[in-house]
């Protein structure tokens, strides 16, 4: 039998790009979508079981993206984790966080659950996407010029979703790969007034990071159309990052890819035209 991975979130900023790298490597990736639109995608939804057994047929490893739209995974993933370890040979790998340790809240009970129960298992602990800078954070630094979060002096070390990608095939490829779990950075950590002037060098006009209380960001993002749980959970990551939870690098991007991780700033220069509004 061929390999096939399934690919949860495929059309996502991980999820696409791990579907892509897969491809070029040759084997199948088939992307778990909710509305399919070509011959590579199937119709899947965490709360619609009926979904799960053509989604699953023929896999031999699968991508697990968590949903984004809540912040009680196991509950919503557990009845497909416990097809998936019952029918898929292969690794069972989950993008989680850096924030979040084994048995932490959403992410983090996935990953005991995996730990537990998955015969083969992987979880990267990405820290912040490079590209939240030019999805969620677009809109406020096209029209005020300014970055929203409730990070204080906290430093993060962003990391490109490409870097991820790359951990995760190469994750899924290598059979030798002992099960457990990788926190994945960025080359450095920086505050989001690092980033902003960064941005601000690049673009040409001035962006500065706007400093909100926890409370205040929990309200923006609901404004936004978050549930309230969730957002209380993700305005409560940054009350992590203020306290310094993220200020560290490591070095697994390399380790696992055989390459270094991408650096802010040659991100900032290849994404200047979308900064910009362009």
């Amino acid at each position: 039998m061929h390999d096939r991975v399934l690919v949860t979130g495929g059309t996502g900023k991980t999820g696409r790009l791990v579907a892509d790298k897969l491809t070029d490597r040759g084997i199948e990736a088939r992307i778990a979508t909710r509305r399919p639109s070509s011959s590579n995608q199937v119709r899947f939804e965490w709360t619609d079981t009926t979904t799960y057994g053509a989604a699953l047929d023929g896999v031999t490893s699968v991508y697990l993206v968590a949903p984004t739209d809540r912040a009680d995974h196991l509950s919503v993933m557990l009845p497909f984790l416990e097809q998936a370890v019952a029918r898929v040979s292969g690794r069972l790998l989950l993008l989680s966080a850096s924030s979040l340790a084994e048995g932490a809240p959403m992410m983090g009970e996935v990953h005991a659950w995996l730990h537990a129960h998955a015969p083969r298992w992987t979880v990267l602990r990405p820290s912040w996407f490079m590209q939240n800078l030019t999805t969620q954070h677009l809109p406020s630094i096209l029209n005020s010029g300014c970055i929203y979060s409730a990070t204080a002096d906290g430093r993060i070390p962003f990391i490109d979703a490409a870097d991820i990608a790359a951990v995760a095939v190469a994750a899924l490829c290598d059979p030798t790969l002992v099960s457990g779990d990788h926190v994945l950075t960025g080359p450095e950590a920086l505050t989001y007034d690092e980033v902003a002037r960064a941005i601000s060098q690049v673009i040409g006009r001035p962006v500065r990071h706007y400093r909100l209380s926890m409370q205040k960001l929990t309200a923006r993002y609901i404004a936004s159309g978050l549930p309230q749980d969730y957002a209380a959970a993700l305005a409560g990551m940054d009350e992590l990052i203020a306290g310094g939870a993220e200020d560290r690098t490591t070095r697994n991007v390399y380790e696992l890819t055989g390459r270094p991780a991408t650096s802010l700033a040659s991100f900032l220069v290849s994404q200047r035209a979308t900064l910009k509004g362009i």
